[in-house]
């Protein structure tokens, strides 16, 4: 006679499902916290220059993006002829309040940055390569009066 019964049926304990609802909350505020949202949804096209030195940006948080470029839709605000749209943060700007709304992007973006960051703040001008050089200009020297001399040009990589 032994004491323990071989034969006798073995089940397999229930899964404790308690922590999984942790480890979820835990996967969902990890992602969360990582995940970066667009800031702007483009309504200019553009096709940037291939360029042969590239270098990339260190900090993404201070940049501020100004895009030249086709407009996609055919309702937005372009500068003459009608054929190149200028978009700031995500509106398109009118020809005639161009050197306003530029001025007034200089100081919003300068004001929402720390007081270290403000000379840190680069503006990247996404330019498409069929735009004339007449309408960068314009916006260059704008950046140059305000101060925003911090200027990147944003190309993609020329292939060998």
């Amino acid at each position: 006679m032994s004491r323990f019964k071989s034969n006798e049926k073995k089940e397999t304990p229930e899964l404790n499902m308690g922590s999984m609802s942790d480890i979820i909350f835990m996967f969902l505020f990890f992602f969360m916290v990582i995940t970066t949202m667009r800031e702007a949804s483009l309504k200019v096209h553009f096709t940037p220059p291939k360029a042969t030195e590239i270098q990339k940006l260190e900090k993404k948080s201070l940049v501020a993006n100004i895009y030249i470029g086709a407009p996609i839709n055919k309702n937005e605000n372009t500068l003459p002829p009608g054929e190149v749209s200028v978009q700031l943060n995500d509106q398109t700007i009118k020809a005639e309040e161009l050197v306003k709304e530029v001025q007034n992007f200089i100081g919003t973006e300068k004001e929402s940055r720390d007081a270290d960051d403000r000379d840190k703040l680069t503006f990247s001008l996404k330019v498409d390569k069929g735009v004339q050089m007449r309408y960068v200009n314009t916006i260059k020297q704008e950046l140059r009066k305000n101060n925003a001399l911090k200027i990147n040009y944003a190309a993609s990589p020329r292939e060998k």
